[in-house]
């Protein structure tokens, strides 16, 4: 991996360490600029290194480092209700990185980030709400209700304000 390659992951890790303590409580899942810095993570860095970013943004949080909702961090963090959308933010960045070309300032149509992230954005309400589910005993629509519904409006802003910012990152990053 070049040097440059390995700046711009831990630029985009660093970015999800500052914007996942931000948060609002709005009920047992916080409201979080973290999945805004996912999208931007996958769109920008591509599907293997924008996932690398989030992994290290998690194993910084596993490890005690106050960068989850709240400034948190630890493992309890990941085993607990919000635990399972942590996790599904490395599918998330996963999946919103295929709709770019590696290494490329390229992001294809105008449509194809933000379809992706709401791709990846489905994989991880699904894999958070079934941990929350599990966790909690709640009901599939009591946990769509605390869980997924109230998110979506936030989710939907984010994705067009990530899918906008990410063209010209991209093409500042890997122009020549």
């Amino acid at each position: 991996m070049k040097t440059k390659d390995m700046t711009i992951i831990a630029v985009m890790a660093a970015l999800l360490c500052v914007a996942g303590p931000l948060s609002i409580s709005i009920g047992p899942i916080p409201l979080s600029l973290a999945s805004f810095a996912v999208y931007l993570a996958g769109a920008v860095l591509g599907a293997k290194k924008g996932t690398l970013a989030v992994a290290i943004y998690l194993l910084l949080g596993l490890v005690g480092v106050p960068v989850f909702s709240g400034f948190q961090g630890g493992f309890q963090k990941l085993i607990g209700v919000t635990g399972g959308y942590l996790i599904g933010y490395l599918p998330c960045a996963l999946i919103t990185g295929l709709a770019v070309k590696p290494d490329s300032p390229e992001t294809g149509p105008q449509w194809k980030l933000p379809v992706f992230m709401v791709l990846g954005t489905a994989v991880l309400y699904l894999i958070g709400t079934a941990w929350f589910m599990i966790q909690t005993k709640n009901t599939l629509a009591a946990s769509m209700g605390m869980c997924v519904i109230p998110f979506l409006p936030g989710d939907a802003v984010k994705i067009v304000a990530a899918s906008l910012l990410a063209r010209p990152v991209r093409k500042a990053l890997y122009r020549g």
